[in-house]
């Protein structure tokens, strides 16, 4: 080799151990949190954030708030502004899966790039502490009885509280496309209607109303696991009779177009991440299941639960 190609592989060398890839302590990251303050997915992102900034696998991370159409407006945003973004992620899951049929959205999933997926929250179905409703039967009695006034509160229009609630009715005896189904943006709406006994019952993510249940506020009638869980008293729907069972999980999603490299330190810093003592501790104050696939695995399930929501949607009258 002549010299002058020894001193030009040399500073060639050089040039490459000075341009180090983004590593996962580099990040400095903004998540769309795709609905109000205190529902599910702000929840899921503010947890997100504190448990990769505490745990050392970002420098800092951003929640912001976009509202709206069960996470399609949010979903909608975040494709545009994020295309090839290294920065910037999007927490979704088997809600906006529903709200994207429902509401026809020209944007969907495969519009975004899958990361992984984090977490499965049982989904519970509570009354107010004074309702009649002592009983998961007395609550499935009033819906046969009366579909029509039978009142729910949940999250959006068409997402995973939505489809429970029509999957009890159609259980119950009752027409599934006539349920009463009330959609709230966050959960702190749909807590207050409870509270306010504005509604019959009310559906959402186990732990956003565990303070609400532990408390005798609210009172827990079933949960949509088809197990029982440690900690949880409120018992499956399956083991009262009825013959229903639905996980609420959640994701993660980078933008579209995005480098391998980015794709890669991204699922790298959330795999990191979801090892932490930081984010056990979580899962474990906020009653979640750790349900983490990573990017391939996770983009695979989303696959089969559009198919899986769509024909659910279908068969109780909320898509076509």
């Amino acid at each position: 080799m002549s010299f002058f190609k020894s001193r030009l592989l040399a500073a060639c060398i050089a040039v490459a151990a000075s341009v180090s890839p983004v590593v996962a302590q580099d990040l400095e990251l903004s998540i769309i949190a795709p609905a109000g303050a205190g529902g599910g997915w702000d929840s899921a992102a503010r947890a997100l954030q504190d448990a990769m900034v505490k745990s050392g696998n970002a420098r800092s991370v951003q929640v912001q708030n976009v509202p709206g159409a069960g996470g399609t407006v949010g979903l909608a945003q975040f494709a545009q502004q994020a295309r090839g973004a290294d920065d910037q992620l999007l927490v979704g899951g088997i809600t906006m899966v529903g709200a994207i049929l429902t509401n026809n959205s020209p944007v969907n999933l495969t519009s975004v790039t899958p990361i992984a997926r984090l977490t499965g929250d049982p989904l519970v179905v509570v009354v107010p502490k004074n309702s009649p409703h002592q009983t998961l039967a007395d609550l499935t009695a009033a819906i046969k009885g009366d579909v029509a006034n039978t009142i729910w509160a949940g999250g959006s229009a068409g997402g995973a509280d939505h489809i429970l609630a029509a999957l009890i009715t159609q259980a119950a005896g009752a027409d599934p496309s006539k349920v009463n189904y009330v959609a709230y943006s966050g959960g702190g709406e749909a807590l207050a209607a409870m509270l306010g006994g504005q509604v019959t019952a009310g559906i959402s993510g186990y732990g956003e109303w565990q303070g609400q249940i532990e408390s005798g506020d609210l009172r827990a009638l079933a949960i949509s696991y088809p197990e029982p869980i440690e900690g949880i008293a409120a018992q499956p729907l399956k083991a009262q009779g009825v013959d229903v069972e639905l996980v609420n999980w959640r994701g993660v999603f980078a933008g579209p177009d995005i480098p391998d490299e980015t794709k890669a330190a991204l699922s790298t810093a959330i795999a990191n991440t979801v090892k932490s003592p930081e984010w056990q501790e979580i899962l474990k104050a906020r009653g979640w299941t750790d349900y983490y696939a990573p990017a391939d695995d996770f983009a695979a399930f989303i696959t089969s639960e559009n198919e899986r929501v769509g024909t659910t949607l279908r068969a109780i009258g909320l898509a076509k």
